[in-house]
C-alpha cells in the first residue's frame, strides 16, 4: 500500500514527542496540599519532576510521584507548628481593621522569618545549587507567596509558572499591570463587596496604604537577597514580571469579578475532591430543585444581584 509521503512524515513527528522535566520550588502549608495535586497528575502524563523543600515542614513529604531533595534549615519542627499556629489562631479573630492588621502582622512577622531563613539556606547550598544548575530543566513550578522560587527561575534562566491563591498585599496584580480598580474590587480585611456606595470606595481606596507598607515589610529582605544571589540590583516585582504563566486558585462562582491579564488562568477548585455529579433526567427534573426564575436567568445570561456566597446557601436568584 502507498502511503502519501506528508503522512509519512506526521507520524515521524510523534516521536519527537518527550516528557518535560520540571522544577518545583513549593510553599509549605496548605499551599502545597493544593500543588501536590497537579504534581501528581503530571506525573502520571509522563513528565520528571524534581521538589526542592527544606527538611523541616508541615505537610511537604516525600512521594513516589517526584524526586526529593531536601536542605538543612535553623530551626526545629517544634518552633515551626508553634509559629504556624500562632498565626491562624490571630488571622481568625475579631475586631476592628487596625487591630486585625496588627495582630497579622505580628504573626506574619514570625512567618516570614521562618520563610526567609529557608529560602537564604537554600541560595547558600552550594552544592544543591549546582545540581540543579546542572539538571536542565525545562521549567520551573513555584509558588510566589514565598519568591525563593522566583530568584531561582532567574539564576537558572528557566520559563516560569506561577501557582498561587495570591498575594495578600496584591503584588501579583502589580506584576501583571492587572488593572484593579477599587470602585468594585475590594481590598483585602475590607470586608467590602463589589457593589459600594461612593464613601465605601473611598475607603476601599484608602485600604491600599497599609498593603504598600506590607509589601515593602515582606518583600524588602527578599530583594536584598536577590540582589546578592544574582549579583546585580534587582526586585522581587522585577522578578515577578518575568513570570510566563500565572495559575490562580480563582473560582468567579466564590469570588468577585475582576479584570484579569491574557497570562493569568483561573484554576479555582483544583483542590478539591472529585466528586461525580448527582444524575438529573432533563429540564424538568431539575426545575422543582432551582426553580424557573434560577432557570431563566441562567438561560439569559443575565448577571445575578447579590454577593457570590449566596450560591453556597442555596437561595434561588431572582431576574431583575
Amino acid at each position: 500500500v502507498w502511503v502519501q509521503p506528508s503522512v509519512l512524515l506526521l507520524l515521524s513527528l510523534l516521536g519527537l514527542a518527550a516528557a518535560g522535566k520540571l522544577l518545583v520550588v513549593p510553599v509549605d502549608g496548605s499551599h502545597w496540599l493544593s500543588m501536590r495535586e497537579v504534581l501528581d497528575m503530571l506525573r502520571q502524563k509522563g513528565h520528571e519532576v524534581v521538589v526542592v523543600a527544606p527538611e523541616v515542614t508541615l505537610h511537604i513529604k516525600p512521594s513516589k510521584n517526584f524526586v526529593m531533595k531536601m536542605y538543612p534549615v535553623p530551626f526545629t519542627q517544634e518552633e515551626m507548628e508553634k509559629d504556624f499556629k500562632a498565626f491562624f489562631q490571630v488571622s481568625f479573630e475579631e475586631g476592628s481593621f487596625f487591630e486585625r492588621f496588627f495582630k497579622v502582622y505580628r504573626g506574619l512577622k514570625r512567618i516570614t522569618d521562618l520563610e526567609f531563613s529557608s529560602c537564604e539556606q537554600l541560595l547558600q547550598n552550594k552544592e544543591l545549587i549546582r545540581y540543579l544548575e546542572e539538571s536542565k530543566f525545562d521549567a520551573i513550578l513555584t509558588d510566589p507567596f514565598v519568591p525563593c522560587g522566583v530568584i531561582l527561575a532567574e539564576h537558572l534562566s528557566l520559563p516560569s509558572v506561577y501557582f498561587l491563591r495570591g498575594i495578600p498585599c496584591g503584588l501579583d496584580f502589580e506584576a501583571t499591570q492587572c488593572p484593579k480598580p477599587p470602585s468594585y474590587v475590594p481590598r483585602i480585611l475590607t470586608d467590602l463587596t463589589d457593589r459600594m456606595t461612593f464613601l465605601q470606595r473611598v475607603k476601599n481606596l484608602l485600604f491600599d496604604i497599609p498593603n504598600v507598607f506590607l509589601c515593602d515589610f515582606v518583600f524588602e529582605p527578599y530583594s536584598k537577597l536577590a540582589s546578592e544571589f544574582l549579583q546585580r540590583e534587582v526586585t522581587v516585582l522585577d522578578l515577578l514580571r518575568k513570570g510566563s504563566v500565572w495559575l490562580l486558585r480563582l473560582e468567579f462562582v466564590l469570588d468577585y469579578p475582576r479584570p484579569l491579564m491574557p497570562n493569568i488562568i483561573p484554576i479555582g477548585g483544583v483542590n478539591c475532591a472529585h466528586k461525580e455529579l448527582p444524575q438529573v433526567g432533563g429540564w424538568n427534573s431539575m426545575m422543582p430543585n432551582f426553580g424557573f426564575p434560577w432557570m431563566l436567568a441562567r438561560a439569559l445570561g443575565s448577571v445575578p444581584p447579590g454577593q457570590p456566597p449566596l450560591l453556597l446557601q442555596g437561595r434561588a436568584w431572582q431576574v431583575e
